[in-house]
Parts: structure tokens; C-alpha cells; sequence
């Protein structure tokens, strides 16, 4: 089966950059929708980006869309997500996810059963 582990996390200032970073392994579909999700105290957990592996095609929140890039590294087996220009509500435990086959996004962020441990993020 698929394991994701996210790294990463950690504390930053407003206005400055992490990058995060989901491994991956246990394949066993050709290609993957994988996704970044985020989840905030007393917030619902939501989709901030997603790549489609196969296509290359990526998908982005508003709320995050031009200072977050997702991106990954086949070789590595490696997800990232790089986050510039950090703001105090981007602070949340931050999640990488799986979902065999095509993206759903941008019609909906449904179908990810696969899932990491989580990786905090603080914005200070």
C-alpha cells in the first residue's frame, strides 16, 4: 500500500518561505493525483494544491494561488510544496495525500485515500 511522511514544518516569520516535503512509496497505480492539504485549529481540513503525476498539471487554492508551488522530484520519490511570503493564517498541520488515478480538483478535492502523519507549520 502507499505510505506518505511529510517533513519539513517549523516555525517561521510572516513573510518568509518553508518548503515541506512528502515521500513516497508503496506504488501500485501508474499515475496519482497528489495533494497538499492543510488544517487549522477549529478549521475544516482544506485542499491548498494538487499535481497530477502523470500530466504534470498542478491546481492551487486562491488563498495560497502565486506564493505556493507544488512540485515533485520522480527521482527522489519526493513531493514538495514550497511556501513563500508566509502569513499567520497560513499557520496549520499540513498534510500530503494520494489519490489513485486523475485529479479531481478543480471540481472537487474528494477521493484522497491515502494519507501522511501531518507536518506543523507555525507563522509568527
Amino acid at each position: 500500500h502507499v505510505q506518505l511522511v511529510e517533513s519539513g514544518g517549523g516555525s517561521v516569520q510572516a513573510g518568509g518561505s518553508l518548503r515541506l516535503s512528502c515521500t513516497v512509496s508503496g506504488y501500485t497505480s501508474a499515475s496519482y493525483c497528489m495533494g497538499w492539504f492543510r488544517q487549522a485549529p477549529g478549521k475544516e481540513r482544506e485542499g491548498v494544491a494538487a499535481l497530477y503525476s502523470s500530466g504534470g498539471i498542478s491546481y492551487y487554492a486562491d488563498s495560497v494561488k502565486g506564493r505556493f508551488t507544488i512540485s515533485q522530484d520522480n527521482a527522489k520519490n519526493t513531493l514538495y510544496l514550497a511556501m513563500n511570503s508566509l502569513k499567520p493564517e497560513d499557520a496549520a498541520m499540513y498534510y500530503c495525500a494520494a489519490r489513485p488515478g486523475w485529479c479531481p480538483v478543480p471540481d472537487g478535492w474528494d477521493g484522497f485515500g491515502y494519507w501522511g502523519q501531518g507536518t506543523q507549520v507555525t507563522v509568527s
